[in-house]
C-alpha cells in the first residue's frame, strides 16, 4: 500500500484542489484583472496530464478532489475528464469529485457533472442585485447564473453559495442572501477577502470586512450554535438555531485556519502549491513528461510536500497588506 501524504508538520494531505484552466468567462475585481493576459494553450495540462496527475495523487491516499479554475467548465472537453475521474469514486479510491464554478455553464452541464458523481457543488455569488453582480464580476449575468443553480439542484446535487465579504458592497445584503438560501435550501459561505493578485486599482483595506462583524450581526437576529462538523475544507460552521439554516465562515484574515490543513494546489500548468498564502512552489509537469512511468512525478509529489509551509502570513491588522502574494486567485485555483 502507497505510504500517504504527511507533511512536515504531522498533517495527512487528502484534499486536492485542481486548475484546470486560468480561463474564465468573468472578471471578478478580487480574482482578476479586467484585461488578464492568459496563458498560451501549449503551456497548460492537458486532458490526460491532468488525469495522470490526479490519479498519482489519488493512490497516495488523497480523498477528495476539487476541480477549479478559472471557471474550469470553460476548459474544452472537460466533461471528458470529469468522466475519466469518475472511475476513483466507482473503485471507492476517491471519497469525493466536486467542483467550485461561478455557476455560468451549469444549465448546460450540471446533469453531466451528476451522471459522473458529482453530488456537491460549491457556487460563487456574492449579490443578488443585478446590476452589482454585473460591477463586481465585470463581465457576468446573473440570471444565466440562477438558472444554472436551477439545474444543478435538479439534477439532485447539493448547493453551497460561497460569498466573498465586501465591505460597502454586500454588507447590507447579509440578510437578503441568507434568506434566499434559506428559501431555496442551499448552505452559505462567507468568505473574507484575501490579499491575491496586483492590488492596483483594488483596495484590499477597504473592501476587507471581518466575518466576526459579520457574524455578530447575524446573532442579532437569532441564535448561533456552533457545529463541530468539517467538510476537508477550511469553513467552520454555525447553525441558526431558530430556522435551522447552515452557514459557513472561512476566516484567513480574523483567525488563520492553518492548523488543520490537508489540502494542496495544482495549477493548470502542474504547479503545486502547499499554500495559498504562500509564494512558494515546486514544478511536477516536468518529473509528469519525464517518464511514463509515474516514480519520477511520485517522488516530485513526497519532495513538495516535504516542503508545505505552517501557515500562511495574510495579515490586514496593521493597516497594510501583509502577507500578500503577486499571482492572482485564478492562476492558483479557487
Amino acid at each position: 500500500m502507497t505510504v500517504p501524504l504527511i507533511d512536515p508538520f504531522a498533517r495527512t494531505i487528502s484534499y486536492l484542489r485542481v486548475s484546470v484552466t486560468d480561463r474564465c468567462d468573468f472578471r471578478c475585481v478580487y480574482c482578476m484583472s479586467e484585461n488578464m493576459t492568459f496563458l498560451p494553450k501549449k503551456e497548460l495540462l492537458t486532458l490526460e496530464e491532468l488525469d495522470r496527475m490526479c490519479s498519482a495523487f489519488v493512490r497516495m491516499g488523497v480523498k477528495k478532489l476539487r476541480i477549479t479554475g478559472g471557471e474550469p467548465l470553460v476548459r474544452r472537453d472537460i466533461m471528458k475528464f470529469f468522466q475519466a475521474m469518475s472511475r476513483h469514486l466507482e473503485t471507492g479510491a476517491l471519497s469525493e469529485l466536486t467542483l467550485t464554478t461561478n455557476g455560468s455553464q451549469l444549465e448546460k452541464y450540471a446533469a453531466d457533472l451528476a451522471a459522473c458523481g458529482v453530488k456537491r457543488i460549491n457556487i460563487s455569488l456574492d449579490t443578488l442585485d443585478e446590476e452589482k453582480f454585473a460591477r463586481v464580476t465585470r463581465w457576468g449575468r446573473l440570471p444565466q447564473v440562477l438558472r444554472g443553480i436551477d439545474a444543478a439542484q435538479a439534477a439532485g446535487m447539493r448547493v453551497k453559495i460561497n460569498t466573498v465579504a465586501l465591505k460597502g458592497f454586500n454588507e447590507a445584503e447579509l440578510f437578503t442572501l441568507t434568506d434566499w438560501c434559506a428559501a431555496r435550501d442551499v448552505d452559505i459561505t462567507f468568505i473574507e477577502v484575501m490579499p491575491m493578485g496586483d492590488l492596483g486599482n483594488e483596495d484590499r483595506i477597504g473592501q476587507y470586512w471581518s466575518l466576526k462583524d459579520l457574524r455578530a450581526t447575524l446573532a442579532e437576529r437569532g441564535k448561533l450554535t456552533d457545529l463541530p462538523e468539517r467538510t476537508g475544507g477550511p469553513a467552520r460552521y454555525v447553525r441558526v438555531d431558530e430556522t435551522g439554516q447552515k452557514i459557513g465562515f472561512i476566516t484567513p484574515l480574523s483567525h488563520n485556519f492553518c492548523e488543520s490543513c490537508n489540502r494542496v494546489r495544482i495549477t493548470c500548468t502542474g504547479e503545486i502549491y502547499t499554500c495559498l498564502g504562500q509564494e512558494g512552489h515546486s514544478d511536477l509537469r516536468a518529473p509528469l513528461r519525464a517518464s511514463e512511468n509515474d516514480a519520477t512525478l511520485e517522488d516530485a509529489i513526497r519532495a513538495a510536500i516535504g516542503l508545505k509551509p505552517k501557515g500562511h502570513d495574510f495579515d490586514y491588522s496593521r493597516q497594510e497588506v501583509d502577507g500578500q502574494v503577486s499571482r492572482h486567485m485564478s492562476h492558483t485555483g479557487g
